[in-house]
């Protein structure tokens, strides 16, 4: 076939609601996130990535370099957020496939549910990275609807798994999550139990290939490169239990799901947001039941223990990075499979609830149109909401450069008033700033404060914040000092003596060292 003509047949074989989710994830996207698309608003780490090739094998991410490849080793938030958006678009295609959703509004909504989460606006604050993230999130939905929708589908979705692990592990938890989903649908359809599990084990076959095959790369690309795994996020564990107990496990997954879904200030942030995840929560609750007592699940006893271990599952699936990392400091970036809790619950009611009211034969009453109006109402103000709550942590992240941009401009122009200045001088700093040296700002707290990379005033911390913010935004460089020699000159009576900037006498050179103390010393 000549190009024209296949791309034509490509046409013609993509589904009406493949298309609507792809185009709801890229026009939600552009809205929601075009702030941090347009402009550049680098976090702490950013700083020092405005060039990075990505090279993070020894954090078990072999891939990455190659994701993010694409759109260049530089910071490019225009251009990496596009690609972001088509990666997650075409993923998000596959979900809707997998999850069987068909109606339009259902769609969107799911589509734009994805999009708008708060945890993709905390990866977008490390935009230098997200381009490659979404194509691993976009490979674990290919992976979960190859195994769900193919005879052999497995073996494809092993491999999709096995590349998006290979680029960022934390989403191994959305492919284990809608694996569960996915053997609960096969569980209640009509066929026997023969055939229900041989297409249940589709999905430990995927899981236990994919897994296998990351692991092996990443040994062979480790031996390749004579490279060891790092010990930052205690990825150097993974494969171990790092030397804790089953049931010491086991506790800090359950303290730590319960303690986020509940406390976590992401799910839901106000009174609205609450009652709309309730209220999506109670129409489930309600269909399910209902389904259970039309179907007679209830009078079946293993009905009660499927539903057991599901539920003392799902945490540990949702989990799973404290397995693999035990020692992992997590935050937001790796918590984006909540994003299922409500698009699993209105899967369920679409799927279940409505369409097979009408499958099943069942005139349709007033109680379920009301419920599917709950439903969708629901899945709006989350959306919104959630969406609003980006853009709130997008605004603080503009102030934290604007803020962190004065502050340095008024201490380089500190720097070279001071008495024996020059450019290269070797300079020696902590970075931290004083508690009560500048005034807290910050007024979205209540709302950013479990978004990483988003929360605070300032955007530097150490001394290799300073260096990189200088270089970068004022075009200035400074020599910093090795970290043995600050060790010293921290505790040295000279330093011990200056004023906290912006006070008088904060900077000094001393022995041809320019001295800068921006911490308060108690």
């Amino acid at each position: 076939m000549t190009p024209a003509e296949a791309l034509k047949k490509i046409k013609q074989n993509i589904k009406r609601e493949w298309k609507l989710a792809f185009f709801s994830v890229l026009i939600c996207g552009l809205l929601v996130h075009f702030k941090v698309f347009a402009g550049d608003f680098p976090n702490h780490d950013g700083l020092s990535s405005m060039y990075f090739d990505q090279n993070m094998i020894t954090s078990g991410r072999w891939f990455l370099m190659i994701a993010c490849g694409i759109s260049s080793y530089f910071t490019l938030p225009w251009l990496i957020g596009i690609f972001s958006l088509i990666f997650l678009g075409i993923g998000c295609a596959a979900l809707i496939d997998f999850l069987e959703i068909k109606d339009d509004i259902s769609v969107v909504l799911t589509s734009c549910m994805l999009v708008v989460f708060p945890a993709l606006s905390s990866t977008y604050a490390y935009i230098f990275t997200a381009d490659g993230y979404m194509m691993a999130l976009g490979l674990v939905f290919l992976a979960v609807a190859f195994t769900g929708k193919r005879k052999w589908g497995f073996l494809p979705g092993a491999v999709c798994l096995a590349f998006s692990m290979g680029t960022y592990q934390s989403y191994l938890a959305f492919a284990i999550l809608l694996s569960i989903y996915g053997c609960i649908m096969i569980l209640m359809t009509d066929q026997s139990f023969r055939d229900k599990l041989s297409q249940m084990l589709h999905y430990l076959y995927m899981g236990i290939l994919g897994v296998g095959l990351y692991y092996l790369l990443l040994q062979v690309l480790l031996k390749i490169q004579g490279k060891v795994l790092d010990t930052y996020q205690g990825i150097n564990t993974m494969a171990s239990a790092g030397g804790r107990s089953v049931s010491g496990i086991l506790s800090q997954i359950y303290q730590d799901f319960l303690a986020f879904t509940v406390r976590g200030n992401v799910l839901y942030n106000n009174m609205l947001s609450f009652l709309a995840l309730a209220l999506l929560g109670l129409v489930f609750i309600v269909l399910f039941i209902r389904l259970a007592m039309q179907r007679g699940y209830w009078k079946k006893w293993y009905f009660y223990g499927i539903l057991l271990l599901v539920l003392l599952f799902v945490p540990i699936a949702a989990n799973v990075i404290l397995i693999i990392s035990p020692e992992v400091t997590y935050h937001l970036l790796m918590r984006y499979q909540w994003v299922l809790l409500p698009i699993l619950l209105y899967a369920f009611c679409v799927r279940y609830g409505f369409l097979q009211t009408e499958i099943m034969g069942i005139k349709k009453n007033r109680g379920i149109v009301t419920l599917q109006w709950l439903a969708c109402l629901s899945m709006l103000i989350l959306v919104i909401h959630y969406g609003v709550t980006d853009n709130i942590a997008y605004f603080n992240l503009e102030k934290k450069y604007e803020k962190t941009y004065a502050y340095c401009l008024r201490l380089v122009d500190r720097m070279e008033q001071t008495e024996g200045y020059y450019t290269g001088i070797p300079v020696a700093m902590v970075g931290v700033q004083g508690s009560d040296a500048m005034p807290e700002t910050d007024i979205t707290g209540d709302v950013t404060s479990n978004m990483i990379g988003m929360t605070g005033d300032y955007l530097v911390y150490t001394d290799t914040n300073y260096q990189a913010f200088l270089k970068n935004y004022l075009g200035v460089t400074i020599n910093l000092v090795p970290d043995e020699e600050m060790e010293r000159i921290y505790h040295s009576e000279e330093y011990r003596a200056l004023n906290s900037f912006p006070g008088e006498g904060s900077m000094k050179v001393v022995d041809g060292v320019l001295y800068i103390k921006t911490e308060n010393y108690e």
